[in-house]
């Protein structure tokens, strides 16, 4: 196969590669993708990525870095999965999705819409993440869940089975509350609920003077009205 030069807009300048024979999408020569693995046209597969099996890669997506995808696995539109991170089985990534980092997403799992997927996040079995949700840190989606909105699932946070994280936001307040199943952000810092409750007056002070003292009783009255239940789950969680 005839090589020549291309540049993948990636800021290092032209380089060797060449159109897949399957689809026809540039490849760089430093990347590796089989034969029976498809590039469409308008896909990129640069950098040390590989791309195998009888996997898929079209619309706009790119695969570069260090990244591999493998299996059945598709990655379109204008998807992008870079870094570390592995796509495998019957995994699909999506939308403007990206998975980066050491993240995986494998088996039935998709990931689509905005949704962010990086850090060393594992995302499996039927799970779904779009929207504008983010899993990272050392988080596990799996089973049937559901992460989408703009939930964030972070640190070693586990989300399975039939759950569902979908944010509550109220407006109008001192900071902007985002609630999700195991966190509450205010402004922009984001903990536990169990760590906003056991946070000291200095702490408290330390992030927004005096605004943030004077607020937060009334975040602590909020965790009460609105999140024993999603409190308790988290707590379960943290505890697995």
């Amino acid at each position: 196969m005839s090589t020549e030069l291309h540049d993948f807009e990636d800021c290092k300048g032209p380089v060797q590669a060449a159109r897949h024979s399957n689809g026809g999408g540039w490849v760089a020569c430093t990347a590796y993708v089989n034969a029976s693995a498809y590039v469409g046209p308008d896909a990129q597969v640069y950098g040390n990525a590989w791309v195998f099996g009888d996997a898929q890669v079209s619309g706009n997506a790119q695969v570069y870095g260090n990244a591999r995808v493998s299996g059945n696995a598709q990655v379109y539109g204008n998807a992008r999965v870079s870094g570390n991170a592995r796509v495998y089985g019957n995994a699909w990534v999506s939308g403007n999705a990206r998975v980066f980092g050491d993240a995986q997403v494998y088996g039935n799992a998709r990931v689509s819409g905005n949704a962010r997927v990086y850090g060393n996040a594992w995302v499996s079995g039927n799970a779904r993440v779009y929207g504008d949700a983010q899993v990272y840190g050392n988080a596990w989606v799996f089973g049937d869940a559901q992460v989408y909105g703009y939930a964030w699932v972070s640190g070693n946070a586990q989300v399975f089975g039939d759950a569902q994280v979908s944010p509550i936001f109220i407006s109008g307040l001192a900071y902007l509350i985002t609630i999700t199943d195991c966190h509450l952000r205010a402004g922009c810092q984001i903990h536990t609920f169990s760590a906003w409750r056991s946070m000291t007056p200095d702490q408290i002070a330390e992030m927004d003077g005096q605004d943030a003292t004077d607020f937060y009783p009334r975040l602590i009255g909020i965790i009460d009205l609105l999140c024993k239940d999603r409190e308790a789950v988290a707590h379960e969680v943290e505890n697995v």
